[in-house]
């Protein structure tokens, strides 16, 4: 990675991201002392511009920045560090430097979930749930999309909205290994949700549809 320390006299921008919540903690700065430190040791490091010196972010409050990864930008002048955060970032006790709370969304974790079912139908592991349905082929995992959509249907009927909750979880999931296995991903799913949701989608399929009318 060559980073250009020249362009503003010693010193780039970090743009520090919760790797997890995807959430903009802060923006620091870092000479190549502070980079190379960062790098030694996992932990950010910036460059003070007030105290001329080196700073650890937690190194006094135990709220260290772990980073996970870093990137540089098209111009090799601006860093982004993806971190897990011991703690609030911001020096007033908040999670961020602009007031936000860092909360994790769960729905992220749906493309998480894929790339584990990705992963799973690379591997093969034996001894796997996910490995036995992608074994079994196409066939038995759409069925078994049909029959997780049974059993919500009856518990959103007559059941509880705890165990309506918990078969819905199992349509998903079974619905992201029939992706899987047909080379798709649930973000093409969200992008087709996506794209209904404009004003000027069609309307009048939508409506037919819906009436019971529609006709390919």
């Amino acid at each position: 990675m060559k980073i250009d320390f020249e362009k503003m006299g010693g010193l780039v921008p970090a743009i520090i991201q919760d790797a997890k919540t995807r959430k903009v903690l802060m923006l620091g700065f870092m000479n190549e002392e502070a980079y190379e430190k960062t790098i030694e040791t996992k932990r950010v490091t910036f460059w003070s511009r007030s105290r001329q010196c080196l700073w650890t972010k937690g190194e006094t409050s135990g709220n260290f920045l772990n980073m996970v990864s870093m990137q540089i930008d098209c111009d090799n002048d601006t860093l982004l560090i993806q971190v897990n955060p011991m703690g609030p970032t911001c020096h007033k006790g908040t999670d961020t430097c602009w007031g936000e709370e860092n909360d994790y969304n769960p729905i992220l974790f749906l493309t998480e979930l894929q790339d584990f079912i990705n992963k799973r139908k690379e591997d093969m592991p034996e001894g796997s749930y996910t490995t036995a349905l992608f074994n079994k082929g196409t066939k038995r995992i759409a069925q078994k999309v049909g029959e997780e959509a049974l059993e919500t249907v009856i518990e959103a009927v007559s059941g509880t909205n705890e165990k309506l909750v918990y078969e819905a979880s199992d349509i998903l999931y079974h619905l992201i290994v029939l992706l899987a296995d047909k080379g798709l991903r649930i973000e093409d799913v969200a992008a087709e949700l996506l794209k209904r949701h404009d004003p000027n989608w069609d309307k009048d399929r939508r409506l037919a549809k819906f009436n019971g009318t529609y006709k390919k």
